[in-house]
């Protein structure tokens, strides 16, 4: 519910002042205090981080957030297993395994005539990428997959020129020595987001060694984000996305 339809709703009796003063602050469950505002004064809702909560605790958060009238409920880093669970308990989940997220309700309106790249410098590295696409295209970013394009073959990037060269952002995703990000960021006019993935012999120790690289990449433009951290990069790709298109009559300032 925006912020106009809760105030409209109240004026006309449909919701009490505690329900519309809860809807406008946060609901506290014990265990989690769910942020039902921050679509309201961020433009994108809270998403949950699955990892560490329990089955119940998950669900408790997603009917929550359908409670608050979210219409675009995230979930990540969510095991097959909790997924199937999950799903026969809450209609209308969409679980995308090979990104480990679960989306209750529908996307957010695609933004026209935008996109975001996301690119991976291997197979290897999809898994992380699929998090980062997802989440993307969950809030509004039409998403474009290059794969398997990394500096070991670069002609396979620069036949992508084109496409990148249009794109609103890049999600750079690689593992090994995380050379793509530099690469990437040498043919993009746009903001390059770079994700190091653990993926990697025994000297890539777990990630930091692409971290590294992406952290000193002596190309402008490039933004890191922590190792494995998909989500983080496709949220903020959908963020720069939307920059421009907001309807500020929907949020709170």
């Amino acid at each position: 519910m925006e912020i106009r339809e809760l105030l409209q709703a109240y004026k006309k009796g449909l919701l009490s002042e505690e329900e519309a003063a809860r809807a406008l602050t946060y609901s506290d469950l014990g265990f989690a205090k769910v942020d039902r505002q921050r679509s309201l004064r961020c433009g994108l809702p809270e998403v949950i981080y699955c990892e560490g909560k329990t089955d119940e605790q998950i669900l408790r958060i997603f009917e929550d957030l359908r409670a608050g009238s979210c219409k675009t409920a995230l979930g990540t880093r969510l095991a097959p297993e909790r997924a199937r669970w999950l799903e026969g308990r809450l209609s209308g989940l969409h679980y995308f395994e090979k990104a480990r997220i679960a989306l209750l309700g529908e996307p957010m309106e695609e933004v026209p005539e935008r996109y975001v790249v996301v690119a991976t410098g291997g197979t290897s590295d999809i898994p992380v990428a699929e998090e980062a696409a997802v989440t993307a295209a969950a809030f509004g970013a039409r998403v474009e997959r290059c794969y398997d394009v990394g500096v070991a073959g670069l002609h396979r990037l620069l036949s992508k020129a084109e496409l990148i060269a249009g794109a609103s952002a890049v999600v750079a995703v690689a593992g090994m020595e995380g050379a793509l990000a530099s690469v990437v960021a040498g043919l993009a006019p746009c903001p390059v987001l770079a994700v190091p993935t653990s993926v990697g012999y025994g000297a890539s120790f777990g990630g930091l060694s692409a971290l590294l690289t992406m952290l000193n990449s002596c190309a402008s433009g490039v933004s890191v984000v922590n190792i494995d951290n998909g989500f983080g990069a496709g949220y903020q790709a959908a963020l720069i996305n939307r920059i421009g298109v907001k309807n500020s009559e929907d949020t709170l300032y």
